[in-house]
């Protein structure tokens, strides 16, 4: 066994292969193209199949990893990818965008001596493969109860519950805002990190499933809460996330070329800007762009810009690159392209021409103070370090806040200071009955995989009060 496990420890990881650097910055296509079945096997190999996987003690969901790695190894796809579907409704999702490095690659055994098993990349090959391969063969579900369930929005968390609920035999009907399901999957993340076409095909496996969707329908406006349980669905679930713009309250906010990340990254994506000029969605394309925050949506916007025209694209935050939030890889993928960290930079104030454009960005420089409440060390000013970054068009990333759309209808929902759904760590069960809460709109903006976790959760304790009536 330890001769085993030593020759596995020096297989060395399969690198995923990638679009060169100067040809993906200005077009839209997957930055990653994928493992062959030679490459996912190989990498499946390193696997040690420990005893007590510490990995899947890193996943928010529980994928059985060690299970469906081994799998991949005997080339039994069909099988690998319904162990991966008995806990991930997404795994397509989860192997393109899940901070695994942190969640079940950062506990991988191999990782202590070397790089951790490539478990996103693997599964991720898993689902495709069954996309582009598979049988269709729909896994098996329970007997129907009878039951009714509401699941507001289609996102990350809504999309888990779903698939999570038909499975057990309950009746499910999704009701989704926009024009197209997916929530954050479709109007937040580029094209070139999680293809449309990807999104898709996972919410058509849980339409094919049983599950029904209705789009265009704005549950707190056209009808609420009380009004669906008053039709007869029996439980709630309420994932509307988190998708109300936050901005910085600095002088000339409101000059024309200033954005908030949300807007623009939905009309690049959920509007189409990045089919231009097939498709001539209104979105302002600046020459010298500046992007405030560094987490993956500051990434996500930068990068999407860049593909977009941009001739200069800069990142501007205020503490440095070990404070940056965003992944790893998506830092390193964003300076491989062309962009710019303007780090332990602040902004002061933006300045404008006559007709109230934006022409640039007054800023200051920073260094790092102490510790501050998020364990990050806080940035303090350096005196007299005023300059000027110029710029056309400024995007906003610096995080977002609970949408209130739903939440402002129901006031017997109880709500914490920064307007996001109170509801129970463990079960996602809300102050009002027969309604549960999870993802964004509980925790703040979150990851994918927090999001689908707190769904899973959810669901159990739904089925439960289905089953049981408590």
């Amino acid at each position: 066994m330890a001769v085993t496990a030593n020759k596995k420890e020096k297989t060395p990881r399969q690198p995923m292969p990638e679009q060169e650097p100067k040809v993906r910055a200005r077009n839209f296509l997957e930055v990653p193209t994928g493992y062959t079945m030679k490459m996912a096997q190989e990498e499946a190999s390193r696997c040690l199949q420990c005893k007590k996987p510490a990995c899947v003690a890193g996943c928010p969901v529980g994928v059985d990893i060690p299970g469906f790695i081994d799998l991949i190894t005997q080339g039994d796809m069909t099988a690998a990818i319904r162990n991966l579907w008995a806990k991930n409704a997404l795994p397509a999702v989860c192997g393109r965008v899940c901070p695994q490095e942190v969640q079940c690659e950062g506990l991988c055994i191999v990782g202590r001596k070397g790089e951790p098993v490539a478990v996103g990349n693997l599964e991720r090959f898993c689902a495709d493969y069954e996309r582009e391969n598979g049988t269709g063969e729909l896994p098996p579900k329970s007997e129907a109860t009878g039951k009714k369930v509401a699941v507001v929005g289609s996102g990350p968390s809504g999309l888990t519950v779903a698939g999570d609920l038909i499975n057990k035999g309950h009746d499910v009907t999704i009701f989704e805002a926009f024009h197209k399901p997916g929530g954050v999957l479709v109007y937040g993340i580029p094209e070139f990190r999680l293809p449309k076409a990807i999104v898709a095909q996972e919410v058509n496996f849980l339409e094919r499933q049983g599950v029904n969707l209705e789009c265009n329908a704005v549950v707190g406006r056209t009808v609420s809460l009380d009004e669906l349980l008053e039709q007869g669905y029996d439980a709630i679930y309420v994932g509307v996330g988190a998708g109300l713009p936050r901005f910085m309250n600095i002088p000339g906010e409101n000059l024309v070329g200033i954005l908030s990340a949300n807007e623009y990254l939905t009309r690049a994506n959920l509007m189409k800007a990045y089919l231009y000029p097939k498709v001539d969605t209104p979105i302002p394309i600046g020459k010298n762009v500046v992007v405030l925050g560094a987490g993956n949506v500051a990434m996500d916007s930068a990068r999407t810009a860049m593909r977009l025209g941009a001739e200069s694209v800069k990142i501007v935050y205020r503490r440095s690159r070990e404070e940056m939030p965003a992944r790893q890889a998506e830092i390193h993928h964003a300076e491989e392209e062309g962009i710019e960290l303007f780090l332990l930079t602040n902004p002061t104030q933006y300045l404008g021409d006559e007709d109230g454009r934006l022409t640039g960005m007054e800023c200051l420089r920073m260094e790092l103070g102490e510790p501050d409440d998020s364990g990050r060390r806080r940035p303090v000013a350096i005196e007299g370090s005023e300059f000027v970054v110029d710029c056309d068009l400024c995007i906003v990333a610096v995080g977002s806040g609970a949408n209130p759309l739903l939440t402002s209808e129901t006031p017997d929902m109880e709500l914490n200071r920064w307007g996001n759904v109170v509801a129970d760590e463990k079960t996602g069960k809300t102050t009002k009955k027969a309604v549960w809460a999870g993802g964004d709109i509980v925790t703040g903006a979150a990851t994918v995989i927090l999001a689908m976790g707190a769904g899973r959760d959810a669901a159990n304790s739904m089925h439960d009060y289905l089953s049981l009536g408590w």
